[in-house]
């Protein structure tokens, strides 16, 4: 049995609020069978995980990251070639989850923000904190109405506060985010 796939299960059905009940309906299962699978008592079958995939808005490869490698590594070391982009560069954002697990109290995420794109509005705040460094590129970050320009080595925390995102310059803008708890 694969304990990550449930972890991983369990990790992004509480990160999005919801209840095992609502979610063994949502895929037409029971919330027993689900709770088997969470526990890693029992594997889901491919068509269940493309289900519970597109609900969370994440391709089926998300679950099977660092499958291929050794049993003691999995849940520990995350190899770049296993990592899986998240999002999609016409929203101008494509996030990949550096996290081994997503069972722990943080997360960390590598986000690259496409040259000229920006959020939208402000996204609400979230009972959460974010953290993050600017490796490469320029972004202006938008805490609660407040704009503050970022240059590669320059770093961020906030909690609770509505924020959004730009990325005026001509190249991408890198970030390694850290957020707690995690939300993928």
């Amino acid at each position: 049995m694969n304990t990550q796939v449930g972890d991983d299960i369990r990790a992004l059905r509480k990160s999005r609020g919801m209840t095992l009940q609502q979610l063994a309906e949502a895929v037409g299962r029971s919330a027993g069978w689900l709770s088997l699978i969470e526990r890693g008592n029992a594997d889901p079958a491919i068509r269940d995980l493309e289900q519970i995939a597109a609900l969370f808005g994440v391709n089926i490869s998300f679950f099977f990251r660092s499958a291929s490698r050794e049993a003691a590594e999995r849940g520990l070391i995350l190899r770049a070639a296993d990592r899986v982009p998240l999002g999609s560069s016409d929203s101008g954002l494509v996030e990949e989850l550096l996290s081994p697990v997503l069972s722990g109290s943080f997360e960390m995420i590598k986000s690259t923000f496409a040259p000229q794109s920006d959020s939208g509005p402000p996204r609400p705040p979230r009972p959460r904190e974010d953290g993050g460094l600017l490796l490469s590129g320029q972004l202006t970050l938008i805490l609660d109405g407040e704009a503050f320009a970022l240059s590669p080595g320059d770093s961020f925390q906030f909690a609770g506060k509505p924020y959004g995102w730009r990325n005026e310059g001509d190249t991408p803008a890198v970030v390694i985010w850290i957020v707690s708890p995690p939300i993928y």
